[in-house]
């Protein structure tokens, strides 16, 4: 079932809403960038996703095929929220960064599902060996 939820940065400049079904799960990866910012992200369609503030506030980083966007507050740092294209996943996506959220519960966050990719072998379509310090 579809919920809103709110999330922010830091420092709140970086303010967004996002439409999330959990059941759907969460990702965890171990590729070069998200195992250093121990990324754990849900993605969305861009409908279900809604920036409350400027998007000035945000800074953009691309690596490898810059097929996504990682978006950072230029201020306190912190990856909010991602973007991209990838045909394999249904197109267009946005990426939630789930620490972000400000009104999910523990509660909600001890159950979620969480499905676990080897991008640092390019094997995204399976899990990794080792996950347990994803």
């Amino acid at each position: 079932m579809k919920k809103t939820y709110r999330g922010s940065c830091h420092c709140g400049k970086v303010r967004f809403e996002a439409d999330i079904d959990f059941s759907q799960g969460t990702g965890r990866c171990n590729c070069s960038y998200c195992a250093k910012v121990r990324n754990w992200s849900v993605t969305i369609k861009p409908e279900e996703f809604r920036l409350l503030c400027d998007e000035v506030e945000t800074s953009d980083y691309q690596f490898g095929t810059n097929s996504a966007h990682h978006r950072f507050c230029k201020t306190c740092g912190l990856h909010a929220y991602g973007s991209g294209y990838v045909e394999q996943i249904g197109g267009a996506y946005y990426a939630v960064s789930i620490p972000c959220l400000e009104d999910v519960t523990p509660e909600e966050l001890a159950v979620l599902p969480v499905k676990y990719m080897d991008g640092l072998h390019d094997n995204w379509w399976n899990q990794p060996k080792i996950t347990s310090y994803l």
